[in-house]
């Protein structure tokens, strides 16, 4: 390995420090100081200003790692195969270990394109035309609206997701509980 590529693998794992710290910092307090993210990241202040000049530097690239997570987490769900109630699960086992990135869109802190807050809940093109999808194959009760359907998703995972956080319950408990109160949510109606 030439000097040159140390010195770029080095300086791309130090940037990727910075960005975990900082997604895992503001989902736990969106007003965490630019100290508290280095500090969090084993870095300088100094380093991390390097990396970003500006906390809207700072923030920018955390929007841009959300939205690289949560499409790896899409991809990884198949979305556009089997039954829409099917891919729905299937999101939100992917979703449920993106907590600090569910924490930063549910508060606001970023907005991606193709998602945006409201009143509070994460609204998802992806989930939503899985959601249509279940809807029109009947595996998805087509009494309730998306737009409801979609809010009652987020919120789960986010409730799902808080539960771990607070009372320390395993994560495979807390994806259990997620998923069957979905799936409760989901089923058709006779």
């Amino acid at each position: 390995m030439t000097q040159q590529t140390a010195e770029s693998s080095t300086r791309s794992r130090t940037r990727q420090a910075i960005l975990t710290a900082a997604t895992a910092s503001l989902a736990a307090d969106a007003g965490a100081s630019l100290g508290d993210i280095a500090e969090a990241a084993g870095v300088g202040r100094t380093t991390l200003h390097r990396y970003f000049a500006e906390r809207s530097d700072l923030l920018a690239a955390v929007t841009e790692e959300c939205a690289r997570r949560l499409a790896e987490a899409d991809t990884r769900a198949r979305i556009d195969e089997d039954t829409g109630r099917e891919a729905t699960l299937r999101v939100c086992r992917e979703y449920f270990d993106l907590g600090d990135v569910l924490s930063l869109l549910f508060h606001g802190v970023v907005q991606l394109d193709g998602q945006a807050v409201a009143g509070g809940v994460v609204v998802d093109d992806a989930c939503g035309a899985a959601l249509v999808r279940g809807q029109q194959d009947a595996s998805i009760d087509a009494a309730q609206p998306v737009s409801w359907l979609v809010s009652m998703l987020w919120c789960t995972l986010y409730a799902g997701w808080s539960w771990v956080q607070e009372t320390g319950a395993s994560r495979h408990d807390a994806l259990a509980l997620v998923l069957r109160s979905l799936d409760g949510v989901l089923l058709p109606r006779d």
